[in-house]
């Protein structure tokens, strides 16, 4: 009696050899799944599944058959391939014609685990992760604004005016032409003027103590202590002393203004005691033993004019007197005498904060200030190319031009700057220094040399 198909019974036509012709199911997209194969005739009712080799993955290469539940039946069932149409094997209808799926790239040839390299515990292997596309990027943190303070205001309002308009030359003149509605810009010599001044103003963090040295009289030391006494005077508005440390008698004290008093650093000396208490003593006070010099803002204490006094200056002298002034004056412009081994002397070098070595276009006192040079740098003064400033005055009008390109050159790999001063009949004169008297030309130098002495304190 003949079984009519059920719903889920598979189709089948027989082929010559006896073997019954797969029926393939394809995937959605048209790539067959699997073909199911019946038994032999005549054995179980059970299909066998069985994957094409051309659809075999080549990690399970070594699979070639799913293995039927008869297990008597060991029987490898090839592939036959379909004539015409594809059947579905649940329902036994004809599928619909799928298009041809692409051709699947060539999978790598299947290594055994065993011959498999092995991988170090500590190795991790590479494993190149895509970042996620629903992740924004990292947005960097908003800087916070800084406001201007009141001193960044200032500050710039003092930039400006130093960029201010030309008052020298013919920029000044177009300038007042114009009654200031052109307004150039300052030339580059009035800007180094202007530079110069600000430096010599510049505040300091306490008192400072420049010492003016050369063993070799004749070295400008007070011409150049009293011209630059009167350039920190006039630029800076006081605070100023100039003190002549000679062990015995100087000049200093003729060769400024002159006082209604003769008192000197000696009688300063035996009249230290009004001095001791720091909450009674006043400046007014040091009025006696100091001499004002007017117009030029400083004042000079004069080293000893009697010739009656016995005796030097020692070095507990020096320094008696120097605590005094650093507690009245903000700068304090030391003349050394010409002792290099005086013990006022080397107290002297010991408190500098910078040296000035004076010295004129002349082979002796060149050569003099190269010794003391040398001697500091022996006693273990330490940096001394950074705390010393060469000052190069002409004695006359003509010098030896060699010379001074010689002397300028040597000084300028020992000292931090060397300043030409030229001949000023007033500056060599050895009377009493009329400021009034001096050059434009010999003013200008003496600025630049103290504009650089302020920088380097």
């Amino acid at each position: 009696m003949s079984q009519q198909p059920s719903e889920n019974s598979i189709p089948a036509e027989s082929d010559a050899q006896g073997f019954s012709a797969g029926v393939s199911r394809h995937s959605p997209q048209g790539r067959p799944m699997w073909e199911v194969h019946p038994s032999p005739v005549g054995g179980a009712d059970r299909p066998e599944v069985q994957v094409p080799a051309e659809q075999l993955d080549v990690t399970t290469a070594h699979t070639q058959a799913v293995p039927s539940r008869q297990a008597e039946d060991t029987t490898q069932v090839p592939v036959v391939p379909q004539a015409g149409g594809q059947w579905d094997p649940w329902t036994g209808q004809p599928l619909a014609a799928s298009p041809e799926p692409a051709p699947a790239a060539p999978a790598p040839p299947y290594v055994p685990e065993a011959a498999q390299a092995p991988v170090p515990p500590h190795a991790v292997a590479p494993h190149p992760v895509a970042p996620h596309p629903a992740v924004p990027a990292a947005v960097p943190a908003p800087v916070p604004e800084v406001l201007p303070t009141a001193r960044d205001f200032l500050q710039g309002r003092h930039q400006n005016l130093e960029i201010g308009p030309a008052t020298w030359g013919w920029r000044g003149w177009v300038r007042r032409l114009t009654f200031g509605l052109v307004k150039p810009r300052m030339g580059a010599k009035e800007r180094a003027h202007r530079e110069a001044r600000a430096a010599v103003q510049r505040s300091f963090s306490g008192p400072r103590t420049i010492v003016f040295a050369n063993p070799k009289g004749g070295a400008a030391k007070t011409t150049s202590v009293l011209a630059a006494g009167y350039t920190f005077g006039t630029v800076r508005g006081g605070g100023v002393v100039a003190w002549d440390n000679n062990e015995t008698r100087g000049t200093l004290g003729i060769r400024g203004e002159q006082a209604n008093h003769q008192n000197t650093t000696r009688e300063l000396l035996d009249d230290l005691e009004r001095f001791s208490d720091v909450y009674e003593s006043r400046i007014g006070d040091l009025g006696a033993f100091v001499r004002s010099q007017g117009d030029a803002h400083f004042d000079v204490l004069a080293s000893d004019e009697r010739a009656d006094v016995t005796g030097t200056i020692k070095a507990d002298d020096f320094q008696a007197v120097h605590r005094l002034l650093e507690r009245f004056y903000h700068l304090i412009l030391v003349d050394t005498g010409n002792n290099l081994r005086a013990e006022n002397w080397l107290a002297a070098a010991a408190t500098a904060d910078l040296i000035v070595v004076t010295c004129t276009v002349r082979e002796d006192t060149g050569y003099s200030g190269l010794w003391m040079l040398d001697a500091l740098a022996d006693a273990g003064h330490a940096d001394l190319f950074n705390r010393t400033v060469t000052v190069l005055a002409d004695p006359s009008p003509s010098v030896d031009s060699q010379l001074a390109d010689d002397l300028v050159d040597v000084y300028g790999k020992r000292t931090r700057a060397v300043f030409r001063i030229p001949y000023d009949p007033a500056l060599v004169a050895g009377s009493v220094l009329r400021y009034d008297q001096l050059s434009e030309e010999t003013r200008s130098a003496w600025l630049q040399a103290c504009a650089e002495m302020a920088r380097a304190l």
